[in-house]
């Protein structure tokens, strides 16, 4: 169990810090420091169990006690005096002071495929998990079957899919960069290696841009997926990565739109909307599968990546930035 803590600016008490590094700089005290644990011994007994001379323990007991990380006590023995030793804190945070500065960092989010907040599509269409079909195929009201939480592949021959990501940028920091990939490919009938379709991404009802997908891949089995789906059906996709930066969208390093970091207004909502789908009215109607970590070629769900830059105030800072001494 956990004792005292010890909260450390290093700003506020320079001599007391520097005293307490010191005594922190030896292995011998840190070994007795961590001896004394759980209970109070006697200077004898630490000697003996750290296989160093009673002087020497007492010499580091002393410099230990100066600053103020064990407490002594003399108590009667059975012949004469003994001091007894005790550690004063368990946890020690040093909070090193500084100006404030940017600081780059980044969250990201993995989502299962089956876990969208909404959808509209149509046939051909489907559900299926690592062990069987979801409710009826090309019937779009299977979406709202119960289980959808639990797809490793949805299809779809046009419409969309929209997921909700959690928004875990703290108040005031910058986005600088999003990432959001997935293992996605047409969808056609069986499958057909020669089946272009134009797969878009929103975000935040923005829309980023598309990628022509080539094909609806067959004719191999993926390296995931289950056995008991047929060979003549789909078997895996590409992993693609769509990113928005402060100077345009990409599709795994390639401009797809002019579309900034900043038009995405990311800091308005506790969630970030995600949206992929095949517009109706595209020149490639193809349809779209998306694959989950259990099906296709790559163990993954569909990934989100924020990254920003956060200006640290004084009490961020004395979070992100103590240096924790723990036994």
């Amino acid at each position: 169990m956990a004792g005292k803590v010890l909260f450390l600016d290093l700003s506020d008490d320079s001599e007391k810090a520097l005293m307490l590094l010191k005594a922190l700089g030896s292995e011998t005290r840190l070994a007795i420091l961590d001896y004394l644990r759980d209970r109070p011994v006697n200077v004898n007994d630490i000697a003996v169990a750290l296989q160093i001379a009673p002087s020497s323990a007492t010499t580091q007991i002393q410099i230990l006690e100066k600053a103020e990380l064990i407490r002594t006590e003399i108590i009667p023995a059975t012949h004469g005096l003994q001091k007894l030793c005790a550690r004063t804190y368990d946890i020690i945070h040093i909070h090193l002071e500084h100006n404030d500065v940017d600081v780059q960092t980044s969250f990201s989010v993995n989502m299962p495929i089956g876990q969208f907040y909404d959808f509209e599509v149509h046939p051909t269409c489907g559900l299926a998990t690592e062990s069987g079909l979801i409710g009826l195929l090309d019937t779009p009201s299977t979406f709202y079957e119960p289980m959808h939480v639990f797809a490793q592949l949805l299809w779809f021959r046009y419409g969309y899919v929209t997921y909700r990501f959690p928004n875990h940028l703290p108040s005031g920091a910058q986005p600088t960069r999003l990432d959001l990939s997935a293992e996605i490919c047409s969808e056609a009938p069986l499958h057909h290696l020669d089946w272009p379709s134009d797969i878009t991404m929103w975000v935040n009802n923005v829309e980023i841009g598309s990628w022509t997908s080539p094909a609806d891949f067959g004719g191999e089995r993926g390296l995931l997926t289950p056995q008991w789906w047929e060979s003549k059906d789909s078997q895996y996709g590409l992993l693609k990565r769509w990113s928005v930066a402060h100077d345009g969208s990409y599709i795994d390093g390639r401009v797809i739109s002019s579309v900034r970091i900043q038009d995405l207004r990311l800091d308005e909502k506790p969630f970030i909307e995600i949206r992929l789908g095949v517009k109706p009215d595209t020149q490639n109607v193809g349809g779209l599968n998306l694959f989950g970590e259990k099906f296709g070629n790559y163990p993954q769900p569909i990934v989100l990546k924020i990254d920003f830059v956060q200006q640290m105030q004084k009490k961020e800072r004395e979070i992100l930035q103590k240096l924790t001494v723990e036994r």
